[in-house]
């Protein structure tokens, strides 16, 4: 029976985090009738400061599967809280429009707003229109800074794939800095319809990471700390048939010594 997967993120963030070199953190599943989600990530490197903050690089990844096989409903919002020992610092980063990437490919809006870039990675769509067979469609994953405005800093996800002609998918995403006992950051997305709303983002891996120079000193996007051996995500993901799914995931880290 063919499953169909979809990666939430954010994503919109989003941002729940790893890359090569850090250690996976077991997957985390939750069902709500015929639909389940998982999740997985984590932050490189995996042995981090307990204290200060060090630069740090991402993989954001979560999937949804319907357990009879069908296509599942799109996904229209992501709402995250993610451990204060994860920063997210853009001042000083080059800032990309919203109308520079619209209805624009993959190599158009790299071109428009490359010193922007701090993610890529790769999304898949499902389509079911009336009458016809389902067909799935991949594509590139490009993650923008749009700017920094008092405590949120906006980011912009573009995909690009064929549904079933070429069409650009661009989702704005707010991560905000929060007091919340042990989160320190909100990431919320509202997903637009796909095809009409027939769409339905199958597949999504994000990773997120960026160096930069700002008035002569080193800075990274995003900044990490282990200072209790774990940090962690929590937050719900919306549908359109109005199914809200829940999830809590602790991830692990060590304290460098």
């Amino acid at each position: 029976m063919r499953r169909n997967l979809i990666r939430v993120g954010l994503a919109a963030l989003a941002i729940v985090l790893v890359l090569a070199g850090a250690a996976l953190a077991a997957k985390e599943v939750v069902r709500s009738g015929n639909l389940e989600l998982s999740d997985n990530g984590g932050i490189a490197p995996y042995k981090l400061p307990a204290h200060g903050g060090a630069p740090a690089s991402a993989r954001l990844e979560a999937e949804v599967a319907t357990l009879d096989g069908t296509q599942p409903p799109a996904l229209q919002s992501v709402d995250l809280e993610v451990s204060k020992t994860i920063g997210v610092d853009a001042v000083g980063l080059p800032v990309c429009k919203l109308h520079q990437v619209l209805a624009t490919s993959s190599s158009a809006a790299k071109r428009a707003c490359s010193d922007a870039l701090i993610g890529s990675g790769s999304a898949e769509v499902e389509v079911t229109f009336p009458e016809q067979a389902p067909f799935s469609s991949t594509g590139p994953l490009l993650l923008f800074n749009a700017g920094v405005r008092g405590k949120t800093t906006k980011v912009l996800l573009h995909a690009y794939v064929d549904v079933p002609a070429p069409t650009a998918i661009v989702v704005p995403a707010d991560i905000t800095r929060i007091h919340n006992g042990p989160y320190g950051l909100e990431i919320t997305a509202r997903i637009p319809r796909i095809a009409g709303g027939a769409g339905s983002v199958t597949k999504f891996q994000l990773n997120v990471g960026r160096r930069f120079t700002y008035q002569g000193q080193s800075r990274s996007f995003l900044t990490a700390t282990c200072p209790t051996g774990h940090w962690g995500t929590r937050g719900e993901a919306g549908f359109s048939d109005g199914t809200r799914l829940h999830v809590l995931h602790i991830f692990s880290c060590a304290t460098a010594p």
